[in-house]
């Protein structure tokens, strides 16, 4: 897929969605990230803005980015109606192409999966290298199929923490997994259902 398909495809999945007043945050990230001081914060894949909101409203300096212009936008907007247009910096960035300046204290990546050609182990890998000393590199992925998923494919393989970390391939003189697990929980999705699912939870630690 092509850049310009690809940003397509993304401005589609949202427009096609009611932008929310105030998204929510996702639950791994309010979990993992409650009692860390805050700092500096980059938001890979921004989607709606719900963490991008809720980590400014903890302190946080967010710089959030998302290959659809339509949600830059919407976070744009978001910020400004909440008064923390001088918290949240949204971007548009293709990241097989370009990955955002500055060093940070925390990096985020929910649920970056996509059906653009996306090297995400070496996006990943940037993101750890991205870090200060004592950041944190956060990485949720689906462990299983939402209904409301854009990825209905029954084929489709879930990898485990464990293996993403090694696909990362970190010095472990210079960085620590802190956790790799899965763990479950009942979700809502943007249309009202809700369902079990499963997340993939990563945390990789930079240590020197």
């Amino acid at each position: 897929m092509n850049t310009t398909d690809a940003v397509r495809f993304w401005d589609d999945v949202y427009a096609a969605r009611p932008a929310p007043a105030d998204p929510r945050p996702n639950v791994r990230l309010t979990e993992t990230v409650t009692g860390l001081p805050p700092g500096d914060v980059l938001d890979l894949g921004c989607g709606a803005g719900g963490d991008a909101l809720w980590l400014a409203r903890q302190g946080w300096h967010v710089t959030a980015v998302d290959v659809s212009s339509v949600a830059v936008e919407r976070l744009t907007q978001l910020a400004a109606a909440h008064g923390l247009s001088e918290r949240i910096t949204a971007r548009r960035h293709d990241l097989r192409e370009s990955f955002p300046d500055g060093t940070f204290d925390l990096v985020c990546a929910h649920y970056l999966h996509t059906p653009l050609d996306l090297d995400r182990a070496s996006v990943l890998r940037t993101a750890a290298h991205a870090l200060r000393p004592g950041g944190r590199l956060l990485v949720v992925d689906h462990g299983s199929t939402a209904p409301w998923s854009w990825n209905q494919d029954p084929d489709l393989r879930h990898p485990a923490p464990q293996e993403v970390a090694a696909d990362i391939a970190l010095d472990p003189a210079a960085w620590t997994v802190e956790r790799a697990d899965a763990s479950r929980r009942v979700a809502s999705g943007p249309d009202g259902r809700t369902a079990e699912v499963t997340d993939h939870i990563l945390i990789v630690r930079r240590t020197a």
